[in-house]
């Protein structure tokens, strides 16, 4: 003890000490605004135009997910698309690269005259093994400006227009090429459908084919009635001997019934086929004379008749 401390004077109080894990007193609206000044006064038209806020936003955000769901609509739409045109081009385009190289091993209008019961007798065979008889009868018979045209005469097609005008005998107009796009790709049944996908088919193999395979694939996998299909097997079957060893006037037999071959035969011709045959032989001559063959034949030379 201090000497100038008194003994009777009462200890000095100690401050309030705050325990801050005390529960905080739940203070009212009324009381808040007693201590916090004076309430917000609410207007009038407030508490409407707040509402139409929040309409108005909600309708916002209702437009908002609107147009995303669109937007994903349209995405998936437009991937199904882009899928779906890839596949269209690059599924002619492998199919076709890889029949380039390699002989289809049937098609449909094999598989048509199987289902018909008919016996599928088809040998392909390269066009080395193939006569140039055969070749230039028919390019004559067939397709004269096949060397020369990208798939499609145009000067074949006002021809067979100006004909069938005059009501004359219908004629077509097909190149070998689309008769090839036909025969390798497609179903044979006549429609708009197959001619647009021919169409396509035959643009695609002339820019990546040569003429050559095109010529070689045509004679591989023409039809030649009874279920007989290529110059091999039509050789045989008619003739007795191999697509090498025909003569101009076989070949001229076989390129006449091309347009019919499951209603003219070669083997046993009739007057019309014998016409037809008279007509190639002549015009085969003139498309070895002229080298309209070159593109297929690589040494187109005169050959003994």
């Amino acid at each position: 003890m201090r000497p100038d401390d008194d003994p009777n004077e009462p200890p000095p109080e100690e401050p309030p000490r705050f325990d801050d894990a005390a529960p905080v007193p739940d203070v009212r609206d009324e009381d808040r605004d007693d201590l916090f000044g004076e309430p917000e006064i609410a207007w009038p038209g407030e508490d409407r135009a707040n509402r139409r806020k929040a309409r108005d936003a909600r309708a916002n955000l209702d437009l908002d997910l609107g147009r995303i769901k669109r937007r994903k609509r349209y995405g998936i739409v437009m991937t199904l698309f882009s899928v779906g045109f890839v596949a269209f081009v690059l599924a002619p385009v492998t199919w076709a690269a890889i029949y380039r190289v390699i002989d289809p091993p049937g098609t449909l209008l094999m598989m048509q005259r199987a289902a018909e019961g008919e016996t599928i007798r088809h040998r392909p065979v390269p066009i080395s093994r193939m006569s140039p008889h055969i070749v230039r009868a028919v390019i004559a018979a067939e397709d004269s400006n096949f060397c020369t045209h990208d798939g499609f005469d145009v000067e074949a097609i006002q021809d067979a227009v100006r004909s069938n005008a005059r009501g004359g005998r219908v004629r077509g107009a097909s190149t070998v090429s689309q008769q090839t796009a036909k025969n390798l790709f497609l179903w044979p049944e006549r429609s708009w459908l197959r001619k647009g996908f021919e169409t396509y088919f035959t643009a695609l193999i002339e820019f990546m084919w040569p003429k050559r395979r095109i010529m070689e694939a045509y004679l591989n996998a023409a039809e030649w009635g009874d279920g007989v299909f290529g110059v091999e097997a039509a050789a045989q079957a008619r003739f007795g001997v191999s697509a090498e060893e025909l003569t101009p006037l076989q070949a001229a037999r076989l390129a006449a019934v091309l347009p019919s071959p499951n209603r003219y035969r070669a083997d046993s011709p009739g007057p019309f086929v014998r016409r037809q045959s008279a007509r190639i032989v002549e015009r085969a001559r003139v498309v070895r004379n002229e080298r309209m063959a070159a593109c297929v034949l690589l040494i187109d030379r005169p050959q003994t008749q």
